[in-house]
């Protein structure tokens, strides 16, 4: 996007393509994106906010910022997905940080499923997953460790993001095949299925994956209508958007979602120093719930 530069516009921000983001309505958005979705904009935001938003005028058919901000006053809840998706950037992949997949094959997966031998349950919540790389690569390691052991158990992977377009990629499962970069050939061959004519290059996950994996929407900040706990809980790449007292209340949160002793999986990027007792830092942006 290009700006231009008027007496107008002091602060450089009018866009060639598309109608201005005024002082009022960047700080209406940015106090409900804060309230909504835990995320702070700083000022040096305000271009890139637009850029994006744009988007969404056009495809809303608005004729500008002002009326966006009516639109989420009125409706909150119908416009609040697209908008998290538009201000936030959804970068994972297959295996990204690969020493907790390692953790989950070299020790947790044993364990948990020879302590459920028999009647019990296995539950991983993916928060934030994104695209669904996470929640699917999870699946391959679990499905892989069922098949080792032979232990068979009620196993299920919960898959959850604020992003309609996000879970929309997620429960179609299909993949340019330059996405799974970090996928090893045995994996390619074992767990997705190639596509041909107009899907030649694209990738789809197995049914065997998609069958341990229920993807859902789910706003952090909101209610969360599971009912039982879980073993683990990835939450990589995304609270490093969340301000410190929204990230100390999410810990918390996720503390009370955990079986005693269960995991929670961090981005390489994150930390929980200083905003939860509720853990031991346990390896690299691992954290194990304290008794």
């Amino acid at each position: 996007m290009n700006a231009l530069v008027n007496n107008a516009d002091p602060v450089g921000l009018a866009s060639a393509t598309g109608p201005n983001l005024g002082e009022k309505e960047f700080a209406f958005l940015r106090e409900f994106v804060l309230q909504q979705c835990g995320i702070s904009l700083g000022d040096h935001k305000r271009q890139l906010v637009q850029g994006r938003l744009l988007r969404r005028l056009r495809a809303l058919n608005l004729p500008g910022f002002e009326a966006y901000c009516d639109l989420l006053r009125r409706d909150p809840d119908a416009e609040l997905g697209e908008l998290a998706s538009c201000i936030s950037t959804n970068v994972t992949s297959f295996f990204r940080e690969m020493h907790h997949y390692d953790m989950l094959v070299d020790e947790l997966l044993p364990r948990w499923l020879a302590e459920k031998r028999g009647g019990g349950r296995l539950r991983i919540w993916s928060a934030g997953c994104s695209t669904g790389e996470e929640p699917y690569a999870i699946a391959m390691v679990l499905a892989e460790a069922i098949e080792r052991t032979g232990i068979q158990i009620d196993a299920k992977i919960l898959a959850t993001d604020l992003s309609p377009q996000a879970l929309e990629a997620a429960r179609k499962g299909v993949y340019p095949v330059d996405r799974l970069g970090g996928v090893s050939d045995a994996r390619r061959k074992r767990w997705f299925l190639r596509g041909e004519g107009s899907f030649d290059g694209y990738v789809q996950v197995h049914p065997r994956l998609r069958e341990l994996v229920a993807i859902q929407p789910l706003n952090l900040l909101h209610e969360w209508p599971m009912q039982g706990k879980f073993d683990a809980i990835f939450c990589r790449n995304v609270v490093i958007y969340f301000d410190k007292p929204t990230k100390q209340r999410l810990f918390s949160r996720y503390a009370g979602m955990l079986e005693s002793l269960g995991y929670l999986f961090l981005g390489h990027s994150e930390s929980m120093y200083g905003l939860s007792e509720d853990f031991d830092l346990i390896g690299r942006t691992v954290y194990r719930k304290r008794t």
